[in-house]
């Protein structure tokens, strides 16, 4: 075995001594990962010269720098020192972050783990003093040529104890990093439960929220400004009045926190951010109001006694959630006119009950019976009672502001202004009811006043067209049936305000039912049901009225919603067939089938028993639908084919022959029909053209003097404008 001793010196007094064979250094290259550059071409063919050379040499030669094996020696000592470099360059320490490793790839965990089974192989143990990473070539510093079996068996229990050890340590990270994980989806399910509750402003539990807080509002509203002015109010209730009042407060408080969790709509959706939402609250003037109205003002019941209601009034500022309430209701109630008059005249009953209070509280300022304006001598039984009182100042504020008169006139200064303000008051609600009454009356009777004119307009055509009595009669009781049943609603004119998506659905909701029940429009696709929804038309028909006669041109299919209608003979007499609710006919004249034997034709005479309601479907209008659905068309005409091959009123020979001359009649009719557009569009072009070339023709005519009168030089501007005028004055 050959032997390489390597002396350098190095600060410090160390010294290194290198004892390697030529097998571990084989062993060591061909185990290290390398880069494929021009460094490892280089080291191979270093390894090939030791190789040959190693074989010739003693190991008395080989111990030295001289001789023939000096290129040898020199060869291992460069590739001793260029896998120090490489693995000092190219070292990484080792992370035990397994999330770190998924992210650095297969390529690095492979170079990293084949650099650590270097470091294992070489028997490598990093020292807690650092002696490895102060002085790398001391790795090196192992005598295998010295060492016995035993050694090495030692060597490679403890590279296996270490690998296990390893293993272990990252299994252990793993597990934490598990956990960790587990930490953070339960902090995540966590925030998601922590979701706060949010008020849709137009749900319903938050009406019924409003409605819970407008009860203490009218109450305060109500009740202090009475309890303040008439004291025997104030002391016989007392206990009541305390807890009304603190039980207004608790409604009061929760309504802030009601406030804080009421959504408001930002681009379309609900907000449902707690700090938005804070945000939001807290810039409005409402909150403001919310906060003065629950100061503790009536801590000073303490020092002034309870005799003192006043003190509460700034409760008063929650006026805003009544109007509120109000306003909910207005649009949530089926009756909104009668609501609407309800509402002034409460209202008006406030202002009123409100006058009175202030009436009575002046007369005991200025002292009962001190004149006749004032209120009477309360010492006077009859005047002393609280019923008394309040009634008494009722009717006076009644009478004022009604401005009805009749009460004692003012005697001083005082009562002067404050009759004053009372007449002006009473003359604006006076207005206010005289104008809103009379509106709301008049829409409440809008309807009838519209029907009632239409009627009076037939009423009288017929008298001037002289139509018979009978027929009068029929038309009357016609329109009155309409009117009993609440049917004159034109739903056109009702819904035409609404986008056609809810328009849509309105239909649906009321007509696809019955539209279902036509044969053949069962199977048919949903947009083309929603199509033909739309176009249904209610129509209503009185005793006696025919809906079709046999032999008449089919035009409209009709579905039985409510009624009873009867097919009878030519004599209008002999009943053949009842239909009632949910029957139809006329389904195939209007699809114009090939080869049908009675072709457009109506095939029997129907009769309305009393008055029916119908709905009818044009064939206009169907195939105007059927347009964007050819399929459909195909299907439905399929279906009404094999409804006539059943009833044998069919003629295969004519619906094989093609085209039906009808058919090319109504198409030839279309073209002629386009053709007329072109042909006016074309002429409007025609003359537009003619125009603008006349135009044209004239100024090159301009031209053409100009360049005769100045020649072929160009006109300056100046001369151009100047000879405008005297042209248009030639003209």
């Amino acid at each position: 075995m050959a032997k390489i001793n390597t002396q350098h010196s190095y600060p410090g007094m160390h010294r290194l001594t290198v004892r390697t064979t030529d097998e571990d250094i084989e062993r060591i290259e061909n185990g290290y990962i390398r880069t494929h550059s021009m460094c490892e071409d280089a080291s191979s063919e270093l390894q090939r010269v030791i190789s040959v050379e190693g074989r010739h040499l003693s190991e008395s030669q080989t111990s030295s720098f001289t001789g023939t094996g000096a290129m040898a020696r020199l060869s291992r000592f460069v590739i001793s020192v260029r896998s120090w470099a490489t693995r000092h360059l190219h070292h990484e320490d080792q992370r035990p972050d397994s999330f770190l490793e998924r992210i650095r790839g297969p390529e690095l965990i492979e170079v990293s783990s084949r650099q650590s089974n270097i470091r294992s192989f070489l028997g490598i143990r990093e020292r807690p003093g650092g002696v490895n990473s102060h002085w790398p070539l001391a790795r090196f510093n192992v005598n295998y040529s010295n060492n016995t079996n035993e050694d090495k068996k030692e060597e490679k229990k403890e590279v296996k104890e270490e690998k296990k050890e390893e293993k272990k340590e990252e299994k252990k990270e793993e597990k934490k990093e598990e956990k960790k994980d587990d930490k953070k989806d339960d902090k995540k399910k966590e925030e998601k439960k922590k979701e706060i509750f949010v008020i849709d402003p137009s749900s319903n539990i938050y009406y019924h929220w409003l409605t819970i807080i407008a009860a203490p509002v009218f109450y305060n509203w109500c009740m202090l400004v009475c309890r303040a002015c008439f004291d025997e109010l104030q002391f016989d209730h007392i206990k009541l009045w305390l807890f009304l009042d603190y039980g207004s407060d608790i409604i009061y408080v929760l309504d802030i926190f009601v406030r804080f969790r009421t959504g408001f709509l930002e681009q379309g959706l609900l907000v449902q951010d707690e700090k938005k939402l804070r945000d939001y609250y807290t810039k409005t003037m409402q909150f403001k109001l919310d906060v003065l109205s629950l100061l503790p003002t009536d801590l000073a019941y303490l020092k002034l006694g309870l005799n003192y209601p006043e003190l509460r009034f700034n409760r008063l500022l929650r006026i805003s959630r009544l109007f509120e309430f109000f306003d909910r209701t207005e649009t949530r109630t089926n009756y909104p006119n009668m609501f609407r008059i309800g509402n002034l005249v409460l209202y008006i009953l406030i202002i009123i009950h409100w006058n009175a209070c202030i009436y009575f509280a002046i007369s005991k300022l200025i002292g009962f019976g001190t004149d006749s304006w004032v209120y009477p001598n309360v010492s006077i039984p009859e005047y002393g009672r609280l019923s008394r009182k309040y009634i008494y100042s009722l009717y006076w504020s009644t009478l004022t502001l009604t401005t009805i008169g009749e009460t004692p006139p003012p005697v001083k200064d005082e009562e002067y202004l404050f009759v004053v303000i009372d007449f002006l008051v009473g003359v604006l609600i006076f207005a206010t009811i005289v104008g809103n009454v009379g509106s709301m009356i008049s829409n409440m009777n809008a309807s009838r006043a519209e029907f009632q004119a239409k009627v009076d307009s037939i009423k009288q055509y017929m008298h001037f067209r002289k139509v018979t009595k009978d027929l009068e009669a029929r038309v009357i009781k016609w329109f009155d049936y309409l009117w009993t049943n609440k049917k004159t609603v034109d739903e056109k004119e009702v819904l035409k305000n609404l986008p056609d998506k809810l328009k849509a659905e309105i239909a649906i909701n009321v007509h696809l039912d019955t539209l279902k029940k036509v044969r053949i429009f069962q199977d048919c696709e949903a947009g083309l049901l929603i199509e033909l929804v739309l176009k249904l038309k209610p129509t209503v028909f009185s005793p006696g009225d025919y809906i079709c006669k046999k032999g008449d041109i089919g035009r409209e299919m009709y579905i039985i919603k409510e009624g009873k209608l009867a097919v009878v003979a030519d004599d209008g007499v002999t009943q053949f067939v009842v239909l009632s609710d949910g029957s139809y006919f006329g389904e195939i004249s209007i699809l114009n089938i090939k080869g049908s034997k009675s072709g457009n034709r109506r095939t029997a005479n129907i009769r309305s028993i009393g008055y029916s309601d119908l709905f009818c479907l044009s064939k206009d209008d169907l195939m105007e639908a059927l347009t964007e659905y050819p399929e459909a068309k195909k299907a439905l005409e399929e279906k009404g084919r094999q409804i006539l091959m059943k009833d044998n009123l069919i003629d295969e020979e004519a619906a094989k022959a093609g085209a039906d001359p009808k058919d090319l009649e109504e198409k030839v009719e279309k073209l002629e029909t386009a053709l007329d557009a072109l042909q006016t569009r074309f002429a409007r072009l025609l003359a537009e053209y003619t125009s603008s070339q006349q135009k044209v023709k004239q100024r090159l005519a301009r031209v053409e003097t100009r360049v005769k009168k100045y020649g072929s030089g160009t006109l300056s501007v100046g001369e151009a404008e100047a000879e405008k005028p005297e042209e248009e004055k030639k003209q």
